[in-house]
Order: C-alpha cells, then structure tokens, then sequence
C-alpha cells in the first residue's frame, strides 16, 4: 500500500528549476532511498515532502491526503517526520528537552512512555539525559535528532544525510539503527550521500541527476548495477 506518493513534482529557487516533474512512491513498511551527487536534488525533495519548500506544481499525497492545503507546521500532525541534514538539534537544550519538543503534538500524557522507549532504543542518550545537546558528539547528536523525530510516533521517518560527518564505526552504528526500526516497522524515506550503505538498507531505490529521477529498482539490483557502482560506489 503507497504511502506517499510523488507526481511530477516541480520545484523552483527563484529562476532555478531545481526538481524538474520527479514521481516515485514509499510503500508501508518500507525503506526507500534517494541516491545522487551532491546538488541532485537529494534534500530539496525531503524538504519539499516535509511542507518546508512548496511545489510549483506537481502533487504529493500522504496517507491518502493531498498536502498542498496542509501547512508545514501541520504535517508532523499528519505522521509524517523529518529528521534533517545537519541535525538541527536545539543546541542549548538538553538532551530531555529536545526529546520533550520532537513530541509536541502528542497528548502530554502519552510523552513519558515515549521517552522511556526512546532511551531503551538509544542508551546512550540515557545516559546524556541532563546534559546539553550542543555539547555532544557527532554521532550523539544524530540519535538524538532521530529520537526527537521519532517523539511524534510517524508513520513515515525522513532521515536526510544520517550518516554525514561520522566516522566509518559511528556510520555502522547508525544504520544498524536503522534496521532496527525498519525491522520495528517504521517506514523509512532516506536521503544518503553513502550510497553503499544506503542501498544495503533499502528495499527500493531512485537515483536522482540534476532534479530528475535517471534509474529506479530494487535496491540489491542497483548496487550491483555497473553504471551505479561506477558513478556512485566507486567502483
């Protein structure tokens, strides 16, 4: 069953058409990921799903609800998460508090035992609960920007370059993450500039060039495909 669906989606940046009629779907309890260089349009489609930039034309349907009238501030409402590129995290707040603000729209009551659940799925940051987020490192700022979004319980989780700027060990951890929520049955949308690891998570894939979607298949049959290996895996 689609849950998201993308059609002939347009995005511009003043004169620049930065996503030119791209389509693709994310199915229930899927991982699906974006591929491409650098400036392919990667993160702009996430941002575009999330109601953070709005299509010129095109249609995105969530959960069977059209998004254009939906605000941005809406969507997470909607079940819909973004963890973003460069993680975000609110600096000065500590580790508990960036928690407390990814569930802002749940019932106050329901906030405790997602908490619960988020330091089980994340020890470390049970361990970092008081501390101030800003004062973390790099790959515990990640779990907690994923753990903030996954405060609002989605339907669908948006990770946008999870594993940049990690070491390789902290990169295993992460998707090792992410199988476990895959595994879990959260669907997964992922944007990933390491598209070894990327590919060996997802179920499906779309390689994005220049705004458009060039190859789109199973993920096992794009990492074995020459031409991605060459242009993307280094190979």
């Amino acid at each position: 069953m689609s849950l998201l669906k993308i059609e002939d989606v347009h995005v511009y940046y003043g004169a620049i058409h930065a996503i030119k009629g791209i389509s693709f779907e994310v199915n229930q309890d899927e991982i699906v990921t974006l591929i491409g260089a650098n400036g392919a349009g990667k993160s702009t489609t996430l941002n575009t799903v999330a109601g953070l930039l709005k299509p010129r034309s095109g249609k995105i349907t969530f959960d069977g609800i059209d998004l254009a009238s939906v605000p941005a501030s809406k969507v997470v409402s909607k079940g819909m998460a973004l963890c973003p590129e460069g993680r975000r995290i609110f600096q000065q707040m500590t580790v508990r508090e960036n928690l407390e603000m990814g569930g802002y729209t749940r019932p106050k009551a329901e906030i405790p035992a997602s908490m619960d659940e988020m330091f089980q799925r994340f020890p470390r940051l049970k361990e970092r609960e008081k501390q101030i987020a800003g004062t973390l490192s790099g790959g515990e700022q990640q779990m907690l920007a994923m753990a903030r979004a996954l405060m609002s319980k989605p339907k669908l989780l948006m990770l946008d370059e999870p594993s940049m700027g990690l070491a390789p060990i902290l990169v295993e951890q992460i998707f090792d993450i992410i199988r476990e929520l895959h595994g879990s049955g959260t669907t997964i949308l992922l944007v990933e500039q390491n598209a070894q690891m990327a590919l060996s998570v997802a179920d499906r894939a779309y390689v994005l060039e220049t705004g458009t979607i060039s190859m789109t298949g199973p993920a096992q049959e794009l990492l074995h495909n020459d031409a991605v290996r060459k242009a993307y895996l280094g190979s």
